[in-house]
């Protein structure tokens, strides 16, 4: 089953992926495949266990299935001072 997502990138992410958001079709299972999915379409490099995952504005479980219509957000660790 297919499902369409909103993706939205932060940070280096954002850089890598080249764009701050995007449509996408997916057919993962859950979240981790779905960030599998954009890491292999984008090059991503960050592994997730250093990452952040939101669904809808709460934060989630690489585990959590895919939901149609979802906003999702992967948050790399930021660095600032």
């Amino acid at each position: 089953m297919t499902v369409s997502l909103r993706v939205l990138y932060f940070a280096s992410l954002r850089e890598r992926a080249g764009r701050d958001q995007e449509t996408v079709a997916s057919g993962a299972a859950d979240l981790g495949g779905l960030y599998e999915e954009l890491a292999a379409r984008h090059g991503l490099r960050w592994p997730r266990t250093q990452l952040r995952v939101a669904v809808d504005g709460v934060f989630a479980d690489w585990a959590q299935p895919l939901r149609s219509g979802s906003e999702v957000v992967f948050i790399p660790p930021v660095s600032g001072g």
